[in-house]
Parts: C-alpha cells; sequence; structure tokens
C-alpha cells in the first residue's frame, strides 16, 4: 500500500526508510534556513524533531521563512511550525522549546538523546554554544553560516569549517572553534559575494531556502550512512 513516504522509498530503499523513522534530529532555529530543513526533515520520514526557536513569527519574514504567512504573524515560531510538521506526518514525534541559546545558558536539550544536531541560528554565542555541546557529546552536527545579503543559491556549499572563506560569519565561528581545539565541523556557507553590505542583512526567499534543503540533505545521507555502519 502506498504511503507518503512510497516516493522517497524508491529512491532510497525500504531499509533507509526504517532508520529515518528512528532518527531523532534536533533543529536549532526554525527560520530562513531552518524552516525548510525541518520541513525537508519531516517530508523525508524523519520520525523525531526537536525544534527550538524563541521567536514569534514577524511581517518581514514573510519574504523567505516557510511558516510565516499573514495569518501566522505574531504567533511562536516554534508553535506554528509543530502544526505544519504534524499536518506533514501525523505520527511524527515533535518536541518543542521556546529558548533563546547563548553561551552562558545551560543546555536546553540533552544531546545525547539525538542523533544529528542542525545549526541554524545566526547568533555567534549562540552557535558556537550548539557546536561545542555537539562535539562533547559526539553527535554529528551540520551549521549554517550566513546567508543573508547574497543572491544566488548555486554558490551554496557544503565543507568543512575549516574551507569556508568569503562570509563573515564563517570567519568568526573558524577562529573561535579553533582557539577551543575543535575540528571537523561540517557546515553550509555561500561563496558568494555580499551583493550589498547592510546591517541587519537582506535576505531572499531562494537563497535561505536552498540552504535549509542542502541542510536536510546532508543530515539524510548521513543518517543512513551512519546506521546501516553500526
Amino acid at each position: 500500500m502506498d504511503s507518503i513516504y512510497s516516493r522517497t522509498e524508491r529512491v532510497l530503499g525500504s531499509r533507509s526508510i526504517e532508520i529515518l523513522k528512528k532518527s531523532k534530529v534536533a533543529i536549532f532555529g526554525i527560520g530562513g534556513v531552518g524552516g525548510f530543513a525541518a520541513e525537508a526533515l519531516a517530508r523525508a520520514g524523519v520520525g523525531h524533531i526537536a525544534i527550538i526557536d524563541f521567536d514569534k513569527i514577524d511581517i518581514t519574514n514573510i519574504n523567505r521563512q516557510v511558516i510565516a504567512l499573514h495569518s501566522t504573524v505574531g504567533r511562536k515560531k516554534v508553535d506554528v511550525m509543530e502544526e505544519r510538521l504534524r499536518d506533514i506526518n501525523p505520527n511524527i514525534i515533535i518536541e518543542k522549546f521556546d529558548k533563546f541559546v547563548s553561551d552562558d545558558s545551560d543546555e536546553v536539550i540533552n544531546f545525547d538523546n539525538y542523533d544529528y544536531i542542525v545549526d541554524a541560528i545566526d547568533h555567534v554565542k549562540g552557535k558556537l554554544k550548539i557546536i561545542e555541546s555537539a562535539k562533547e557529546h559526539n553527535r554529528g552536527i551540520i551549521s549554517s553560516m550566513g546567508m543573508g545579503n547574497k543572491v544566488d543559491p548555486q554558490k551554496i556549499v557544503v565543507s568543512d569549517i575549516s574551507k569556508t572563506h568569503v562570509c563573515p560569519l564563517a570567519k568568526t565561528i573558524r577562529k573561535a572553534i579553533k582557539d577551543k581545539g575543535i575540528k571537523k565541523v561540517k557546515c553550509v556557507f555561500s561563496t558568494e559575494e555580499p551583493k550589498v553590505r547592510v546591517s541587519p542583512p537582506g535576505s531572499l526567499s531562494f537563497v535561505p531556502s536552498v540552504a535549509g534543503l542542502t541542510i536536510a540533505k546532508e543530515v539524510v545521507m548521513d543518517l543512513i550512512s551512519i546506521k546501516e555502519e553500526n
């Protein structure tokens, strides 16, 4: 009998579908990047997702965030995202944390409970906290670098943080984790020079979304690979 994952199974196989169904992924930040990553992971079959975000949907989010609509402006992002993911897969397990992550905050989640961590926040101290905690707990992690002020989604690539260039956020994170002795952090970044240099950064619908979908692809393929090896 066909299911919502029948077409996915034709590409990845039934074994992979079972792996994804049992996998647990935590996503920090469900804005332009993280929202698309969360949705793609749910549509791919990940059975347990934690969403962590302290913010409410603002009208300026509508141009790029999958959960941002005129009907959702003013609502908590974690609440809207939970409803959306449950509408995609009524059997999905969702944990939501209405929390802000910084370097001096306690760990919002128990990293040992998750197979993979997605860092899609733009707060430097929070990113460092997430990366450091994931490494301490030996969890797989992928971190999104800056996608603002960019126009070309074809310039988005996946690499180790040590190989990033152009991106100011990546430069800051790269130096900070080097000082902490942290190595091998997978990230998604853009090789494009900023179209403009404004702060807060401008953004478009087709750049952070592609970064989020790219993250989802990396998480899915890593989960399948890790579980099949064990």
